[in-house]
This record gives C-alpha cells, structure tokens and sequence, in this order.
C-alpha cells in the first residue's frame, strides 16, 4: 500500500492578481490517501484548519471580490498576520502534496505570500489539480459546459452551503476529488456531511 498525505487547500482574496492582492482566508483539510493495487483509493480525514488572514492592503481590494468572499471588516478584527498565518500552514502541510480546484490560482497566491513573508513553504513540489482531471473525464460531456467548483458539484450533488468560504470550498474539494478517483472516504469525528 501506497501512502500520501494530501493538503487540500482553498483561498480567498481581496481580487485576481497575486502581486496585488491580498489573502484573506486560507482552508486546509489534511489526509492520508492510501492505495493499493487494483482497489479503490482510501482517504483518511487527518485534520481541518481555517485562518481569517488580515488584509495589508484593503485599499486595493476589488470590490467584487470583496462581496464574493464576503468580507466585512467587522469578521476579521481578530485575523491573523498573513505570516503567522503561513507559518501554521506550512508547518500542517510539510511534505504534503497540494490538493486544489484551479490549484494554480492558489498557488500562485501562496507562493508569492511565503516569498513576500519569508515563511518556507515546506510541501510537495508536486500538486494535484481537480480542474485537471475533471476535464480528463468530463470535457466531452455536453451537460457540463463549465468546469467550475460550483458545477461539478452541483453534477455530483455535493452540498457546499458557504462558496466562496475557504473551508467550505476546501470540503467540496475533497468530496469532488474523491468523487473523480473513485476513492471511498473516511470524516474523522463526522466533520463532513457533505461528503455521502
């Protein structure tokens, strides 16, 4: 049997641009994916993390963004400092391979936060893109138009009550990852309803 831990991640932002904008919530569900030959991958729910991130520069925020993710200033007055923030992801997430929906967006955001935080960041080089592999499995099929979190979770019923809310969108990750490798999944202490 093989065995990997996998960090599922999600972020919000104050808009598009990595060299612009700022974090203002990064979720993290860590899990063991065991697989063995010829059965169905395993995933063990480890852990799940949130952090408010305060943002340095609200000024520059995009004011869509801003509604999307609903942000209000009065929900992150005790936000965490981006690099005390960092500093616990990256030591959750050290050696774990990235696991995210369009995970080149929140990459890039990450990894221009450890380059401006000086924090290490401690994962994987490797990452794992559910964008990617839907599109894999799914490209041809005319009732998908659209690849986005929102669609494929809507195609496999998953329940995300809070979009744009980085552990919710962290969750419907994980189910959608799990949906698209066939992978039976294991909630410590019943923390994912949306995962049946």
């Amino acid at each position: 049997m093989n065995k990997t831990i996998l960090a599922f991640t999600d972020i919000e932002t104050t808009g598009l641009k990595p060299e612009t904008h700022d974090i203002i919530e990064i979720g993290l569900i860590l899990a063991e994916e065991e697989r063995g030959r010829g059965e169905p991958p395993i995933l063990r729910i480890l852990k799940e993390r949130e952090w408010k991130v305060k943002p340095e520069h609200i000024e520059r925020a995009d004011k869509t963004a801003l509604k999307i993710n609903r942000y209000n200033e009065n929900d992150w007055r005790d936000a965490a400092a981006l690099s005390d923030a960092l500093s616990e992801y990256a030591g959750e997430t050290a050696d774990a391979i990235m696991v995210g929906h369009n995970v080149a967006f929140d990459h890039s955001f990450l990894q221009a936060a450890f380059s401006n935080t000086g924090v290490r960041n401690q994962m994987h080089m490797h990452k794992i893109d559910t964008l990617s592999i839907a599109y894999a499995i799914l490209s041809s099929d005319p009732a998908l138009p659209k690849l986005s979190l929102r669609a494929l979770c809507a195609h496999y019923a998953i329940v995300n009550e809070r979009a744009h809310t980085a552990l919710s969108d962290t969750r419907a990750t994980l189910a959608l990852y799990a949906k698209l490798v066939g992978a039976e999944t294991f909630p410590q202490g019943g923390l994912f309803s949306n995962l049946a």
